[in-house]
C-alpha cells in the first residue's frame, strides 16, 4: 500500500502535441523533449528532468501550452521521485501561472489545471497526507466539471478509486470504480472498460499492492461475466430488430402487391404490363427460395463431410493399430507413433461429438486437486515447490475430461519448470454455475504470438518422438464440450498460467 503512489506516475495524461515541422524553433524544442525521453530511458533521472524543464519553458514561449504543461508535469514527477518536493511544488506553481496567462477557452484551461492538480494529489498521496490529498481531489473535481471533457471526468473517477484503495476504503473504491466501468459499459465501450481493468491490475502489481490487485481482479472477473450477457442481449436485440424490419418490409411489399392486383382488376388496359411484372416478382421469389434451399443443402453437406472425415481418420487409426502392435514398442519411434494414433483417435471422437451431452459427477475438489498434483511429484526437477489451493467443497464436473485436462497441464508444467521453481494448481468458484481452475508455473513465458497457435492441431511438422502437438488442442476441445474454455492468462508475468473456465 505504501508503494501505491508509484503507480500514479504510470497513469499521467499523454497530452503532448506533435511539433510543427514548418518552424526551426519548434524542431529544436522537440529535440529537447526527445533528449529528455532518451535520458529517462537510460535511467538518468536528473538530466532527463533538466531537459523536461527546458522543453517546458520553450514550449511555453512558442505558445504550445499543451506540450508545455505535459513536459512540466513530467519534470515534476521526476522531482518528487527524488524527494525534491519543494522544487516540484514550485514548478507546478509556475505551470499554473503559464496556463492562466494563455488566451484559450475556459474549458481548455480547466483541463490543463486538472493535470497540475492531479500531480499535487500524487505528491500528497506519496507523502501520506490524507487531508491534502482529499483537498486536491476536490479541486480536480471542479476542474473536471469545467473542462466538459468526458476523458478528464473518467480520469477523475479513476484517481478517486486510487485514493480510496490507498487509504484502505475498499468499498468506496469499488463503488467509484464500478461507476466508471458502468459509465463506459452503458456507452457500449466494452474494450475501453476491459483496458481500464487491465491497467489497474497491472499498476497494482507494479506497486506490489496485493489489496488493489485482488479488488481489481475480482471486479474485472465479475464485470466480464456480466458483459457476456450484455453482448448477447445486444446481439439478440439487433437480430429482433432485423427480423422486425424484414417483416415490415415483407408486409409493405404484400400491401404493394395487393394494391397492384386491385389496379389490375380495375384497369384492364394495364393488365398485360402488370402481369409481366408479377411474373418477374414471382420468378425472383422462387429463385430466392431455391437459393435458400441450396444453402441449407451446402451447410448439411459440409457438416456430413466433417463427420465422415472424423470417422475416416478414426478408421485409419484403428486399422494401423494392429500393425504397430507387432513392432517393438520399446523403440521411441514406435511408441511415439502409437501415442500419435491414440491422440488422433481421441481428437476425431471429440470433433464428431460436438453435440454430445457430457455426464457430470460430484467431485470433492480439494482431494481431487491434491491427487492430481501428487501424480507429478516424481516428474519435477530438483527443488520445485508444488502448491495446491482448493477449498473443501463439492462441485459437479465430468471427471474424465477434467482429469485429462489438468493432468496434461500439470505434466507440461513439470517438464518446463526449472529447478527451485514453483507449480500451482488453484480452484476458484466464480458464480453459482461458474468454476475456474488455474495451472501456473514459473519459468519462460509462452510468446504472445504463439498463445493462440498452441491450441491448433497439426500446426507444425516435427519429430513425433518430441511430441505431436495434439495435447493442448485435445484439452481445448474437451473444455468446449464441458461448456467451457481453456486459454492462457496474458496478465501472468512470472511464467505461464493456463485458465480453465467451466459452466454448468
Amino acid at each position: 500500500m505504501i508503494k501505491l503512489a508509484n503507480l500514479i506516475i504510470a497513469v499521467m495524461f499523454a497530452a503532448a502535441v506533435s511539433a510543427q515541422p514548418q518552424s526551426q524553433n519548434n524542431s529544436s524544442t522537440s529535440n529537447l523533449q526527445q533528449k529528455a525521453e532518451q535520458e529517462l530511458a537510460q535511467g538518468h533521472r536528473a538530466s532527463a528532468r533538466s531537459y523536461y524543464v527546458m522543453a517546458y519553458e520553450d514550449y511555453a514561449k512558442k505558445g504550445d501550452i499543451k506540450s508545455s504543461v505535459d513536459c512540466g508535469v513530467k519534470a515534476t514527477a521526476l522531482y518528487y521521485k527524488d524527494n525534491a518536493y519543494k522544487e516540484a511544488f514550485e514548478l507546478l506553481r509556475n505551470v499554473d501561472q503559464s496556463i492562466r496567462s494563455q488566451r484559450i477557452s475556459g474549458s481548455a484551461k480547466a483541463a490543463l489545471h486538472y493535470q497540475t492538480s492531479k500531480e499535487r494529489m500524487n505528491m500528497y498521496l506519496r507523502m501520506r497526507k490524507n487531508a491534502s490529498t482529499q483537498e486536491q481531489l476536490n479541486i480536480m473535481a471542479s476542474h473536471a466539471q469545467a473542462s466538459n471533457d468526458e476523458a478528464v471526468k473518467n480520469d477523475l473517477l479513476y484517481n478517486k478509486a486510487i485514493y480510496y484503495y490507498t487509504y484502505g476504503q475498499n468499498e468506496k473504491g469499488n463503488a467509484v470504480f464500478k461507476e466508471m466501468a458502468a459509465k463506459l459499459t452503458a456507452q457500449k465501450e466494452y474494450d475501453k472498460v476491459e483496458e481500464v481493468y487491465k491497467t489497474l491490475i497491472a499498476n497494482g502489481r507494479r506497486s506490489n499492492s496485493a489489496n488493489m490487485v485482488a479488488q481489481s481482479y475480482g471486479s474485472y472477473v465479475a464485470w466480464k461475466d456480466s458483459v457476456y450477457a450484455l453482448k448477447a442481449a445486444d446481439a439478440q436485440a439487433a437480430l429482433k430488430k432485423q427480423i422486425a424490419d424484414n417483416e415490415a418490409a415483407i408486409s409493405e411489399k404484400d400491401s404493394s402487391l395487393t394494391a397492384r392486383m386491385a389496379i389490375i382488376v380495375g384497369l384492364c388496359i394495364l393488365a398485360g404490363a402488370l402481369a409481366v411484372a408479377l411474373v418477374g416478382c414471382i420468378f425472383v421469389l422462387l429463385r430466392y427460395i431455391l437459393l435458400s434451399r441450396n444453402q441449407k443443402k451446402t451447410i448439411k453437406t459440409i457438416s456430413d463431410n466433417n463427420a465422415q472425415k472424423a470417422n475416416f481418420i478414426s478408421n485409419i487409426s484403428a486399422q494401423m493399430a494392429p500393425a504397430l502392435s507387432k513392432l517393438d514398442a520399446r523403440q521411441p519411434e514406435v511408441k511415439a507413433m502409437e501415442d500419435f494414433l491414440a491422440h488422433i483417435q481421441t481428437m476425431s471422437e471429440l470433433e464428431s461429438d460436438t453435440e454430445k451431452t457430457v455426464e457430470l459427477t460430484d467431485i470433492h475438489v480439494q482431494p481431487f486437486c491434491e491427487g492430481l498434483m501428487e501424480q507429478i511429484r516424481n516428474k519435477v526437477k530438483s527443488g520445485v515447490t508444488l502448491n495446491v489451493n482448493a477449498p473443501k467443497m463439492t462441485a459437479s464436473f465430468n471427471e474424465e475430461y477434467l482429469s485429462h485436462i489438468l493432468s496434461h497441464l500439470l505434466s507440461n508444467a513439470a517438464e518446463y519448470t526449472p529447478e527451485s521453481g514453483t507449480i500451482w494448481l488453484e480452484y476458484k468458484k466464480r458464480g453459482a454455475h461458474s468454476h475456474q481452475f488455474l495451472v501456473a508455473n514459473t519459468g519462460v513465458n509462452i510468446p504472445e504470438e504463439e498463445r493462440e497457435e498452441v491450441f491448433k492441431p497439426f500446426r507444425t511438422i516435427q519429430d513425433l518422438t518430441k511430441g505431436d502437438g495434439l495435447g493442448l488442442p485435445i484439452c481445448k476441445q474437451m473444455a468446449i464440450l464441458m461448456n467451457g474454455n481453456l486459454d492462457i492468462d496474458p496478465q501472468f508475468a512470472k511464467g505461464t498460467r493456463f485458465v480453465l473456465d467451466l459452466h454448468n
